[in-house]
């Protein structure tokens, strides 16, 4: 088993190497689409796991990448939605429950990095739905946070 898990990698747009072999690259969906400007969007993961119901053993990974999506409202077809995926109504137990799922597989003094966009929904909001401290990360953002959490 790979020592890093990403549950929900999109793109991969932040990893230096879209194809590190020490990452399991995880996303519930697998499309292509074609950008408004042209480019194109691959969501090309090894697993189609939904992130709140992980198939792995309890401390199977010594990081989880946890970057979900993180609007409420975009348009059917829009890139905004292809690109980041939108939230349930019910965004806050979702959240939570996918956070938890991601502590549940983290080995015990492993690491998880959360990554949020404040578009839609504040990180204020997001820390009290999760309901965990982070050890260090972004204070104040307009746009994107980084938190890092450590499980034990």
């Amino acid at each position: 088993m790979k020592p890093i898990l990403d549950v929900a990698c999109g793109s991969r747009m932040f990893y230096f190497d879209k194809n590190d072999d020490r990452v399991h690259f995880n996303d519930l969906r697998t499309e292509e689409k074609e950008l408004c400007d042209g480019r194109k969007l691959v969501v090309s993961p090894e697993t189609n796991w939904d992130f709140t119901q992980l198939p792995v053993p309890d401390e199977s990974f010594y990081m989880v990448v946890f970057d979900p999506p993180h609007l409420l409202h975009a348009g059917d077809d829009s890139w905004l939605k292809a690109k980041y995926g939108v939230l349930p109504e019910e965004w806050k137990p979702f959240i939570k429950k996918g956070f938890d799922e991601c502590m549940r597989v983290l080995k015990t003094n492993g690491t998880l990095v959360m990554k949020w966009s404040c578009n839609q929904i504040s990180g204020s909001d997001v820390l009290k739905a999760i309901g965990t401290k982070p050890v260090l990360g972004t204070r104040k953002s307009k746009k994107n946070y980084w938190w890092v959490f450590m499980k034990g």
